[in-house]
């Protein structure tokens, strides 16, 4: 009975401390945006320069998803993890030291943190929650959403009354919380049990179909988000909305990537396949991009309705991750590739949806060309969502033996 309780209470602290590192898998990078004006302004920034400022995160992730699951399993999970949010804390503090390059390092910093814990998490769930692998992912979903819109929100306010260094620096709150709740998870070892050498990836994912088409699905989704995580409020701005409102928007954007976690939990697990939610979620993002063009006084509901779609691709891609896999080892596999090679079709979306301002002056051009991204996404969807499996890869297996 005692033993029960024990395990219980563990349970609980190791999902808390999960949810406390998925707080800062969005905040910290996205809570920049409402204020990149101020930051532009500041430095004298061109539109491409502030554009390379919000793809660094994605690049870091593209740069540093691949290696992450090497690390873990040399140093273990759960130490891997600590040492991520510790570079995320250090980010956050260079960040906002005041020079360019403390700004353009601090940026980069954060990315390599989160992305570690963008890779990670999901491995320790499949190994910790194999049973509960959907419910898990759309709590750390939810709480991803709530903490970013509450950072987007606040962040404004803060700038205004002090400064936007000053505001960005109070992000450290996040990552130090993490750190706390996540000592009692140090005394693990069976972190380097999960994934040793011996027991390594049955699958060849570079070389599976599927592989690619769970990537695809991820990047193509993950661009259009990450150009309105990047740009939303300026191009709100440029509209015609103050600094305050269009961080709001902002918030509501990220707010309702949480909603998805709530919904679909619980219906993932009874489909026979996710085709049609694939489908659905990727032309609800192109509908909300056209939406921002044509509509532009309706703000608030394109925002929610491309929060919504996000968080759901994203969640998809996540899921996908454990669904299209039979065992963590190749889970990791998976995931380091679809979120290498996302995050890297993630980072060209900001750049180039800078360069193009630049160039053609407006917001119009840009916007439907990533709506066009949001529906070639919705055809990898369809692919990605079929009720299939990674194939072992013969060669991997005999080499391991």
């Amino acid at each position: 009975m005692l033993n029960t309780a024990k395990n219980k209470w563990h349970a609980i602290v190791l999902i808390v401390g999960i949810l406390f590192i998925a707080a800062n898998l969005r905040v910290t990078f996205t809570a920049i945006a409402p204020v990149l004006p101020l930051v532009q302004n500041d430095f004298g920034l061109s539109s491409s320069s502030v554009g390379l400022l919000t793809s660094l995160p994605l690049l870091a992730f593209a740069a540093f998803s691949p290696i992450s699951a090497s690390f873990a399993r040399q140093f273990g999970l759960e130490r891997t993890l600590f040492v991520a949010m510790i570079i995320i804390l250090s980010g956050i503090l260079l960040r906002s030291a005041g020079s360019v390059w403390t700004l353009y390092i601090g940026t980069m910093l954060i990315g390599v943190g989160v992305a570690f814990g963008n890779v990670l998490l999901p491995g320790l769930i499949k190994r910790e929650f194999p049973a509960n692998m959907a419910s898990m992912t759309g709590a750390y979903s939810i709480t991803m959403g709530a903490v970013g819109a509450i950072g987007s929100v606040i962040i404004v306010p803060i700038a205004q009354s002090w400064s936007w260094p000053i505001a960005l620096g109070l992000l450290i709150i996040v990552p130090l919380l993490a750190l706390m709740f996540w000592i009692p998870q140090l005394k693990k070892n069976d972190a380097v049990k999960l994934s040793n050498r011996e027991k390594s990836a049955s699958v060849n994912v570079w070389k599976s179909p599927l592989a690619w088409q769970v990537t695809l699905f991820m990047g193509l989704n993950a661009m259009p988000f990450y150009v309105a995580v990047g740009w939303l409020p300026t191009i709100l701005i440029d509209n015609g909305l103050s600094a305050g409102q269009a961080g709001s928007v902002h918030g509501t954007l990220q707010l309702a990537t949480a909603i998805p976690g709530l919904i679909l939990a619980a219906t993932l697990r009874r489909l026979k396949d996710q085709k049609l939610a694939a489908v659905t979620v990727s032309l609800l993002v192109a509908l909300s991009l056209i939406g921002f063009v044509y509509f532009p006084n309706l703000s608030v509901l394109w925002a929610a309705f491309l929060g919504f779609g996000s968080g759901a691709s994203m969640m998809l891609g996540l899921t996908f991750v454990g669904l299209r896999t039979t065992n963590a080892d190749d889970a990791a596999a998976l995931s380091g590739m679809a979120q290498c090679v996302g995050y890297l079709m993630a980072a060209a979306g900001p750049l180039l949806l800078g360069q193009l301002h630049d160039w053609i002056g407006g917001w119009t051009v840009p916007l439907l060309i990533t709506a066009a991204i949001s529906v070639a996404g919705a055809y990898s969807g369809m692919m990605a969502g079929r009720n299939a499996h990674l194939e072992p890869d013969p060669s991997l297996r005999s080499t391991a033996h």
